[in-house]
């Protein structure tokens, strides 16, 4: 390698130019598309409350026959789950923590559950592994399935072509508003808290009947699994409703037992956890600012959630937990934005506009299945409509069968014969023999009187809106009876 001469300087070259249509580009190709990705199919949750990862499980525990059956392993609907989710068993397993029963996360819960799923209210408190633990759906699912085989939703390919799944799913009660739900994704993320299940029935029924009711008769606050105190503001809870957006203040509630001298703490803020709030009182005791308490303990159990304060003898347990109020996650906010997927695109919507926007999706979904119905049974009745031809001549028809040489023949010749379809003439060829006597007959030509009744029910039933949201607030009614 020649050597640098030391009187001639090195000659500098100027910077490259940046690279501008490359990054470009980039984010067009790649930035773009993934924002999309992350927003339409993982974080923010649909108008059936629910997002693509915990659809994708349930849909997988219903085909499993778990919505009846006996409890599984989760390590098996995992596995069953990776099918329509390939995004690692770990990731399927949190999801199904989430949505157990164990876990207290959600105010009902969709998986019935058994074993150690840890607790929302619980930093610390790690789940047990799949594989030791066991799962079925929950009975509130019977509300969430109910029309499922019935085309009440769209089917699309799952991720490699070899199954078929729900776009949605067809609840029957406004879920998106009775759990919370919260994502992030790129460039926004949405925290839906849950409110009372009854309330937002009888609230829903009455939007049925008035699309100008006033929601805030109905809801008088947020309804969380962790219970606690909703610190009630007017104006907050109005803005919600309105807008989607807002803060509402969650309190601890609590018990003094005068013979122990000690304050126990029983259910805590829905946005916070036994260990936040211990840590933070341990903080403020070490710089002095509370000054009344002697000991600390965490006494949660099977039974439920118990933090233990014990104080000192001459002091006043409210005055103590009015300061700690103040100072501790013991008070803390859960901050709303109702940010949902609806028809693929994200909007924040108040409280009314969900509803709103549920029973527009609800009554398309009792549609379909109203549509699914009446095909079916107008099939029924084509195919008895070709076996009372051949019901009244019983003779003729088995003198055709007996006639023919071929097995193949058999059904052009009934259809010659009696100048029915193909679809009619194999429906009477599947007859058994013995089922050709006249209590058969009789009851036969009763159907089709009552298909032709029934089908002209559903028909209207489906051509009249006034009658389908009646239909829906029956079912509502219902729901808020059972749950």
């Amino acid at each position: 390698m020649a050597k640098k001469s030391k009187d001639k300087p090195v000659e500098k070259r100027p910077p490259a130019p940046i690279q501008y249509q490359y990054i470009t580009d980039t984010l067009e190709t790649n930035y773009m598309p993934y924002a999309m990705s992350v927003i339409l199919s993982r974080a923010i949750p649909e108008i059936d409350g629910f997002k693509p990862s915990h659809r994708k499980l349930l849909y997988t525990m219903y085909k499993m026959g778990l919505l009846s059956g006996s409890r599984t392993k989760s390590a098996n609907v995992v596995g069953q789950t990776m099918k329509l989710n390939p995004h690692g068993d770990q990731a399927i397993y949190e999801t199904m923590v989430r949505l157990s029963r164990g876990n207290e996360a959600l105010l009902h819960p969709f998986v019935d559950s058994k074993g150690n799923f840890g607790k929302q209210y619980s930093r610390d408190m790690k789940f047990a592994a799949s594989r030791y633990t066991e799962v079925r759906l929950d009975k509130i699912c019977n509300e969430i399935f109910g029309d499922m085989d019935k085309d009440a939703v769209d089917f699309i390919d799952n991720y490699d072509g070899t199954l078929k799944e729900p776009t949605l799913l067809p609840a029957t009660f406004p879920n998106i508003l009775c759990n919370p739900t919260a994502g992030i994704a790129v460039g926004l993320a949405s925290n839906i808290c849950s409110f009372n299940l009854k309330e937002i029935c009888e609230a829903t029924i009455a939007y049925l009947s008035d699309s100008d009711v006033d929601i805030m008769n109905y809801i008088k606050g947020p309804d969380f699994s962790t219970g606690g105190y909703y610190v009630f503001d007017e104006n907050v809870l109005r803005n919600v409703i309105d807008t989607g957006r807002g803060s509402f203040r969650l309190r601890a509630k609590y018990r003094y037992d005068k013979s122990n001298n000690c304050i126990e703490i029983t259910e805590i803020p829905y946005t916070t956890s036994v260990e936040a709030i211990m840590d933070n009182i341990i903080d403020q005791f070490k710089e002095n600012k509370v000054k009344e308490i002697n000991d600390m303990r965490d006494e949660t159990d099977i039974n439920g959630l118990k933090i233990t304060i014990d104080i000192k003898r001459n002091a006043d347990p409210d005055a103590l937990m009015l300061k700690l109020f103040k100072s501790t996650p013991l008070e803390d906010t859960f901050g709303c934005n109702f940010n949902v997927l609806v028809d693929g695109k994200p909007m924040v919507l108040g409280v009314k506009s969900m509803i709103a926007e549920w029973v527009r999706f609800r009554m398309n979904c009792v549609r379909r299945v109203l549509t699914h119905e009446i095909q079916r049974k107008e099939r029924l009745l084509h195919l008895l409509e070709g076996l009372q031809h051949i019901l009244l001549d019983i003779d003729k028809a088995i003198a055709v069968i007996r006639g023919t040489e071929e097995d193949a023949k058999v059904v052009p010749n009934l259809m010659e014969a009696f100048g029915i379809d193909k679809e009619q003439a194999e429906y009477v060829a599947d007859i058994k023999l013995r089922n050709l006597n006249k209590k058969y007959i009789l009851d036969r030509l009763a159907d089709i009187d009552d298909l032709r009744q029934s089908i002209a029910d559903m028909t209207a039933l489906r051509g009249s809106d006034r009658r389908i949201r009646k239909h829906i607030a029956t079912q509502l009614a219902e729901i808020s009876k059972k749950y």
